[in-house]
């Protein structure tokens, strides 16, 4: 089974094109460049793919891969 951060990557990778060696767990979107569409649209995959609400006005240029993860680890009901 996929981790949240894999998940989360596969996302990402899906909706932008940002390469293969900048995405890691402190990468922030702002790094990869990351629009504010792309982050619209990132929000609604989250919500989609992996059941958990994250509303884009949380998904600051300043988070990281890593710090999304968790939050969306955190965000998931216990199993």
């Amino acid at each position: 089974m996929s981790t949240t951060y894999e998940q989360l990557v596969d996302i990402l990778t899906r909706l932008h094109d940002a390469p293969a060696d900048r995405i890691r767990p402190e990468a922030t979107l702002g790094e990869l460049d990351v629009d504010s569409l792309t982050t619209v649209e990132i929000s609604i995959r989250i919500e989609r793919d992996l059941g958990v609400t994250v509303g884009d006005d949380e998904l600051g240029p300043d988070l990281t891969l890593g710090d999304i993860a968790g939050l969306v680890q955190a965000r998931r009901p216990a199993a």
